[in-house]
């Protein structure tokens, strides 16, 4: 922190002498700051991330994702025809135990690829893309049995 000098006036006795002010630069003794070092950006304990190793990283949290995007899609048109003689309320509970044993699938897949992530950042091996997973299977999965159903359908509205 800077120093900085308070300026200090003598107490004025009479009004003739206020206009000449006299002001004096007193030091005022401050307390000692500690130094400060600077502060590393990783946690104690783990060795720092190198650039080569962070884009590596990087770019297999990439590949995981989109890996999943594509199953996502694949796999809920695939349902629809897997499922397709089931009926009734066992074919939507199928359908989503399809789902997550392809997720946890692509969680194996992922730990295969022996990613050197941070102790804080090993849940991201689950967490990478499992919203984008679930709304495009269910919704790849309603397209497609929509789509193969468009024309079998007695009620609503015909095309």
């Amino acid at each position: 922190m800077a120093k900085f000098k308070k300026k200090k006036s003598e107490p004025i006795v009479d009004s003739n002498e206020s206009k000449n002010e006299k002001v004096e630069n007193v030091p005022i003794d401050t307390p000692e700051t500690e130094k400060s070092e600077s502060v590393p950006d990783t946690p104690s304990g783990e060795p720092p991330v190198s650039i080569a190793e962070k884009s590596e990283k990087d770019r297999k949290l990439n590949k995981l994702f989109w890996m999943r995007v594509a199953l996502a899609v694949i796999a809920g048109t695939t349902a629809t025809f897997i499922f397709e003689g089931i009926e009734g309320e066992e074919r939507r509970w199928a359908s989503i135990g399809f789902m997550m044993i392809i997720f946890f699938g692509t969680v194996i897949v992922a730990k295969g690829m022996k990613m050197q992530l941070p102790s804080s950042d090993r849940k991201k091996i689950v967490t990478q893309a499992i919203g984008s997973y679930v709304f495009l299977y269910l919704f790849s999965w309603i397209v497609s049995y929509t789509l193969t159903h468009l024309g079998s359908t007695t009620n609503g509205i015909n095309i």
